[in-house]
């Protein structure tokens, strides 16, 4: 079951790395950032309220008491995540927003110790400075170039890692208290969904899209691949795996974001750019070593006591 746990972060991770592949084609069809943010959020409200309504009434049950956890994924984490990233990529450079974005798994790692109690580990340490520095050169930013950074882009480039982290601590406080993974994705996007009314000109959005009818089943894939699928998998790989693992497992993203660029839109990768891809998967190796060991010891003790 952790083993499925793992490969689901891991398929959470690669589908939230295809995301460039929808987005350039919508921004194509003059579609901007926050009106994509709001449509993946709209698509996937949408998906899950349909398949719940269908197959699994049940899961719309929820606490009045428990809602902060799903405004807390919701506003708090997709929203404000991407408000803050998209504000650091106008500030300063695309690598200096990737740079920032991916202290992400540090912030879950420190958090966790504080609210669950998690182990702070020397293997977990590692992997997350593997992890973060692999994401680094992977963005673009080597011993070559500088990082162009204002105060201002500071704030918010840090903004949105908290809010990419805070994903995994709301989402951890819902399982605690016994939600199925279908409950938390929809109500993630019911809060998100509604947060984003407030941040683009939805009669404006409304006529890009009938306008653009081509557009359709771009915006479909966008919500139900990076969305819908994605969130679903990680969330169930967080029901058995700790959120620092499963953030700093999540940083496969950034890797596969860089092979599409590389297989589908023609870019040139670079040496420090396969350095980085290298990092970022030593840093999931070191990350699952320990636990793959010991279940072969065990499997080796169980193996000998039989056969005594």
């Amino acid at each position: 079951m952790k083993l499925l746990a793992v490969c689901s972060i891991l398929i959470a991770g690669t589908l939230w790395g295809t995301i460039g592949i929808f987005v350039r084609t919508l921004s194509g069809m003059e579609f901007g950032s926050m009106e994509l943010v709001a449509l993946r959020s709209f698509v996937t409200l949408i998906a899950m309220g349909i398949y719940l309504l269908l197959f699994k009434r049940d899961r719309f049950r929820v606490r009045f008491k428990d809602l902060w956890c799903f405004a807390g994924t919701g506003i708090l984490s997709i929203l404000f995540f991407n408000f803050c990233y998209f504000t650091t990529i106008n500030l300063t450079s695309l690598a200096t927003a990737s740079i920032l974005l991916y202290t992400a798994p540090i912030i879950v790692m420190l958090l966790s110790l504080l609210l669950f109690r998690e182990k702070l580990t020397v293997s977990k340490c590692i992997s997350a400075l593997l992890a973060f520095l692999g994401c680094a050169l992977v963005a673009g930013v080597n011993p070559q170039t500088g990082l162009s950074i204002t105060p201002e882009g500071l704030l918010a480039g840090l903004g949105a890692g908290l809010g990419y982290a805070l994903y995994s601590i709301f989402g951890r406080y819902a399982l605690n208290r016994g939600y199925d993974t279908m409950t938390i994705t929809f109500y993630t996007f019911a809060f998100s969904s509604a947060g984003s009314l407030f941040l683009i000109d939805t009669p404006g959005l409304g006529g890009k899209i009938f306008g653009r009818p081509e557009s359709i089943p771009w915006i479909l894939a966008l919500g139900l691949i990076t969305c819908v699928a994605a969130y679903l998998l990680y969330t169930y790989g967080l029901t058995k795996i700790e959120s620092s693992k499963a953030s700093i497992m999540a940083s496969i993203e950034p890797v596969v974001a860089t092979l599409v660029g590389i297989l589908i839109f023609h870019e040139t990768p670079t040496f420090w750019s396969g350095v980085g891809i290298c990092l970022v998967l030593l840093s999931l190796i070191l990350l699952n070593a320990g636990g793959i060991v010991k279940r072969v010891s065990e499997k080796n003790i169980s193996a000998k006591s039989c056969g005594d």
